[in-house]
């Protein structure tokens, strides 16, 4: 149990510090090509970890899993992620932490209207709680940062859409999570480096250039600034943070199940926040705050929700 607590320890601080450490670099690198590098650096990490545990059989054919991971992949690493990265520069860290946190609802939303899985209860009331949080947050009556928002919303969403597919592709291909993982990293930060690469052309640059919104990611830089100057706060983001934050997290959920291993997102919110306030200097708004302890408080009734599953199934079983 003392190993359990330490996982679960290590993977809250560092997918809360996440966004803090993210923050701290903008300007050095592209957000592109930071989240390239990351998850590139953080898929190598897990793959030892995903050795250790033994090849699986896969259900499928190689290729079809190919598929799969390249799906979750794109979901993940080009979408969400990139979503991800550019609300953190358009936005403060903690509230795009906080936002961010609530892609379960979006997932649970998804796996309603996609997979057909019936809303407990509870998980209801989690669900509208955490939407009320984020309206509180959202402040749409005196939205002041609308593009940020949207941004981080964007992630959220996509994120818990990636939840379900990646919850779907473990069962095609016959991985578990972690392995699911490692792969989608790796998938992801292949395609992510194709389209960086095609930015880099001379004529696609020069079209870039010349539209608004595409201009910011025309010769987007693949190894630039990277350098013994920025060794350690990388370190700490491929290494610790992506891979790092992952590994734990699956590891926690190895030894005591989901319910367990979720408390990390569930605190995420709330230390998130705090982190960035101390470290980052950053101001939280009253509303934020209102919101944080709304979200906190569906974070709570959904862990309650997920023992009260885990026991009854246990009963019938």
């Amino acid at each position: 149990m003392k190993k359990t607590f330490l996982y679960v320890l290590i993977s809250t601080f560092m997918f809360s510090s996440m966004e803090i450490a993210l923050k701290s670099v903008q300007g050095v690198f592209s957000p592109i090509q930071l989240n390239l590098i990351r998850f590139f650096i953080g898929g190598l990490v897990l793959i030892p970890i995903v050795m250790k545990n033994g090849k699986q059989t896969l259900l499928t054919s190689k290729w079809k899993s190919l598929g799969v991971f390249l799906l979750t992949g794109f979901l993940c690493v080009v979408v969400s992620m990139t979503l991800f990265q550019l609300a953190i520069m358009y936005d403060e860290a903690s509230t795009v932490a906080v936002l961010f946190s609530c892609n379960p609802v979006f997932a649970l939303l998804f796996a309603f209207f996609i997979l057909r899985e019936k809303i407990s209860r509870l998980g209801f009331i989690s669900l509208v709680l955490s939407i009320i949080g984020l309206l509180v947050i959202v402040n749409p009556a005196n939205l002041t940062n609308p593009l940020g928002i949207s941004l981080a919303l964007g992630s959220a969403l996509t994120f818990g859409l990636y939840s379900i597919v990646s919850r779907w592709g473990s069962q095609v291909t016959g991985q578990n999570g972690l392995a699911t993982t490692c792969y989608t990293f790796l998938a992801g930060s292949v395609e992510l480096l194709i389209l960086v690469s095609i930015t880099n052309i001379s004529a696609v640059a020069n079209y870039m250039n010349k539209v608004e919104w595409l201009k910011p990611f025309a010769n987007t830089p693949i190894i630039h600034n990277i350098s013994m100057n920025y060794f350690w706060i990388l370190l700490f983001i491929c290494v610790c943070v992506t891979g790092g934050g992952f590994a734990f997290y699956f590891l926690a959920m190895e030894r005591a199940g989901v319910s367990i291993a979720s408390i990390v997102f569930f605190i995420k919110p709330g230390l998130a926040p705090i982190l960035a306030m101390i470290l980052l200097g950053e101001k939280i708004a009253i509303n934020t705050w209102i919101g944080i302890v709304i979200i906190l408080i569906g974070s709570v009734i959904t862990f309650i929700g997920s023992q009260m599953e885990q026991k009854n199934a246990a009963l019938e079983e």
